[in-house]
């Protein structure tokens, strides 16, 4: 009765905490997870999900099979991927592109972890700012790591985790005793970015710019460099909470939320429809994401 597919539903229940987004998750319908968790409930005579609040959690049993699924699940990726190195088919080359200029902090223990398991495939990084980083995808990108999944023909997005971005503002600024920046408060600000097109900034498409607030602007290609700017009284800044520790540790800047829930974006690994029949790409997501899980603070599953 128990068969895989029950597994990555109860897991996709279990770290997205809502159906609906567990069933986009598992690329079924609302109704087939249902369908799935009565079959479950049916056959054990047990309750696999109680209701939360507003959304829904697994019950004792139901995280029972879900524990058991990641140890299955983490087992038949190994069986794979020694069979994939036994019929030598797994050598080739990721070339990685990155929207997200912040995430060199977490990409280089994926990698670190991923060469570990696959020595012969080839990681490299594509530099640079692009203004369409999705048009790299096959010429010269395999992967690309950003955060707006547009629907694209040929195009696959595979979710990484959601994160909040902070608001980063020097430590004697006159907003430092606020929990809370509001929109209004960049009206007087200059906002200090990266060099990419207003659509590519979470904080001016989802907040400032429907609101008809544009603040004076000035640009940095490193976050280290975004940092000292803002460091240095020359701007405010909006950044993943996640990139941020060790410069909120020593008092190097100060990060507050933005609005009362805050500015959420999600990062994606856009490829193109064939990469998803390679074995170690499919590992390298799944190293990736246990990676970024036990090391980044304040992510969740998309």
């Amino acid at each position: 009765m128990l068969e895989i597919r029950h597994l990555k539903t109860l897991i996709a229940i279990n770290e997205s905490g809502n159906v609906s987004a567990a069933a986009k998750r598992v690329h079924l319908t609302q109704s087939a997870v249902s369908h799935q968790i009565r079959a479950l409930e049916e056959h054990y005579g047990l309750a696999m999900l109680e209701r939360k609040g507003r959304s829904f959690g697994l019950t004792d049993a139901g995280k029972r099979l879900a524990d058991l699924g990641k140890a299955i699940l983490a087992e038949i990726r190994t069986a794979e991927r020694d069979l994939s190195q036994m019929q030598a088919i797994h050598a080739g080359t990721l070339r990685i592109a990155l929207e997200c200029h912040t995430c060199f902090d977490w990409l280089m223990p994926v990698m670190d972890a991923f060469r570990k398991s696959w020595p012969e495939v080839e990681l490299d990084l594509v530099s640079g700012f692009h203004s369409d980083p999705i048009a790299l995808l096959g010429d010269r990108a395999d992967i690309v790591i950003l955060s707006d999944a547009v629907k694209r023909e040929g195009i696959v997005y595979h979710p990484l985790f959601k994160f909040e971005m902070l608001a980063v503002l020097p430590v004697d600024h006159k907003l430092k005793s606020r929990r809370i920046i509001e929109p209004s408060d960049f009206l007087d600000e200059t906002l200090i970015s990266y060099p990419v097109p207003d659509e590519r900034i979470d904080l001016l498409r989802e907040v400032l710019i429907p609101l008809g607030i544009h603040p004076a602007r000035r640009t940095a290609e490193l976050t280290v460099a975004i940092l000292q700017l803002v460091a240095s009284r020359r701007g405010i800044a909006a950044l993943p909470s996640w990139g941020l520790g060790n410069y909120l540790e020593h008092d190097y800047v100060i990060a507050k939320r933005i609005g009362k829930k805050g500015l959420w974006s999600s990062l994606y690994a856009a490829t193109t429809e064939d990469m998803g029949n390679r074995a170690y790409f499919a590992d390298f997501l799944s190293v990736l994401k246990e990676t970024c899980f036990a090391t980044l603070k304040g992510i969740v599953p998309v």
